[in-house]
């Protein structure tokens, strides 16, 4: 059974991913979620927190998905399995994609919803960067972080231009540039 909580929460996603963050109100997560007036204030007394509450809501739905995803035993492997990751985030996982997306941006003029994406980075940085090391690259960090750019930035792409994106020539090129020689370990 779901609790209030995360119906609120839930519901609060949906509005972002839809209606963006002018759609995003205490009165309206309410009666989304079919909840009495008041219910969403009771969890989050403010729209600072309930923004704070919505970034990690949303990275602790989607890790059980990339967790399962990122084991990869090649670099080509790695290339289908970000493929199919995405697949995730702009299918099903879309309107969750299209919300954090949206806190993006308010992130750049809110320090507390910067916070909160900044720790959902960190941890899909943990998931990551282990499945680059184990393929022998010099820096994973710093490739982790270049996948995770790009990844929004095609994102962004995608949902600006509505039009599906294939994602597999950049993943390409960057777990490539990641293998050349001279960048993985010991060379």
């Amino acid at each position: 059974m779901t609790s209030n909580r995360e119906r609120v929460l839930a519901a609060a996603v949906e509005l972002l991913g839809t209606e963006g963050l002018r759609g995003l109100t205490h009165a309206r997560v309410d009666d989304r979620a079919g909840l009495p007036k008041g219910s969403t204030s009771n969890y989050f007394r403010s729209r600072a927190a309930l923004l704070d509450g919505v970034a990690d809501w949303m990275m602790r739905q989607e890790t059980p998905t990339i967790e399962a995803t990122l084991k990869p035993s090649s670099p080509e492997d790695l290339v289908d399995e970000l493929c199919r990751l995405y697949e995730f985030m702009t299918g099903p996982n879309v309107v969750t994609v299209k919300a954090r997306m949206v806190l993006w941006v308010e992130a750049a003029t809110n320090p507390q919803v910067r916070r909160a994406l900044l720790r959902g980075r960190a941890t899909m940085s943990a998931m990551l960067v282990p499945a680059v090391a184990s393929l022998g690259v010099r820096d994973p960090l710093a490739v982790s972080d270049a996948i995770g750019m790009c990844a929004q930035g095609l994102f962004l792409q995608q949902f600006a231009r509505d039009e599906p994106i294939d994602p597999r020539p950049l993943l390409e090129v960057i777990v490539r540039g990641a293998l050349a020689p001279g960048t993985a370990s010991g060379t």
